[in-house]
């Protein structure tokens, strides 16, 4: 077991090393099995945390990219509805409209699930981007390269993590917004006065996109992405004037 040393206000003690270090009076982490059981709760705490935001991350691809192929899906079957038969038409453009309906409650129900992991992401990214880059700097001043390495890796996880998030968000507005970009572009004057006006409630539904939020308060999308990175930066800067 390797052990460090480390100081405590006037107090150095000797402990062994934890992936994060704690001291206090009630659990003494000095002492044997103390340490162990403390580092094996850590270790797995580490993992069942980072399975989650994997899970949670995977998950959210998943279903953006299955609610963007079933959108695409409603907007290759505008593209042929003109090619129908005249007798089709009427039921071909019933079944698109409940596509387009399905597609919608779908991305719904995502949004309704991702909204509150996607504020937790939101909120924690802001602030452990603005730490990992003080910690940074820190350790640039003390030429620690490992530590730098190790802190520059997690910040670039971090980044990419909020923007896989932010990116779901963008491509399932733009998704939505092209259903009614494409039924517009059809070759609409060639079809009957009755499917032309059937085709303008379907671009007037498209108007109304659904967004992937979080917490109903942020919309995520690049710029949101954007806002995050400098949200981070101004408190990186306002914790450096405060402690350095």
């Amino acid at each position: 077991m390797s052990r460090i040393a480390v100081v405590i206000g006037n107090e150095t003690i000797e402990t062994g090393r934890l992936p994060c270090p704690s001291f206090n009076k009630f659990v003494d982490t000095r002492l044997s099995p103390v340490y162990e059981v403390v580092l094996a709760l850590q270790c797995l705490s580490t993992i069942v945390v980072n399975n989650i935001t994997i899970g949670a991350c995977g998950l959210a691809a998943v279903f953006a990219m299955h609610a963007s192929g079933q959108l695409n899906v409603v907007m290759l079957r505008l593209e042929e509805l003109v090619t129908e038969e005249q007798d089709l038409l009427q039921l071909r453009l019933a079944n698109i409209v409940e596509h387009h309906l399905r597609a919608l409650r779908f991305l719904s129900q995502l949004e309704a699930i991702m909204r509150q992991i996607c504020f937790v992401e939101l909120v924690g990214c802001t602030f452990n981007l603005c730490m990992l880059g003080y910690y940074t700097i820190t350790e640039w001043h003390e030429e620690s390269i490992n530590t730098i390495i190790t802190y520059v890796m997690v910040l670039t996880s971090m980044m990419f993590n909020i923007f896989i998030f932010c990116f779901i968000g963008e491509l399932v507005t733009d998704q939505c917004k092209k259903v009614g970009e494409v039924a517009y572009m059809t070759d609409w004057y060639e079809l009957p006065h009755k499917i032309v006006l059937d085709l303008i409630l379907i671009i007037l539904r498209s108007r109304v996109v659904i967004k992937i939020t979080a917490g109903k308060i942020f919309h995520m999308s690049i710029q949101t992405f954007g806002v995050v990175i400098k949200t981070s930066v101004a408190y990186l800067n306002m914790l450096r004037t405060l402690t350095m």
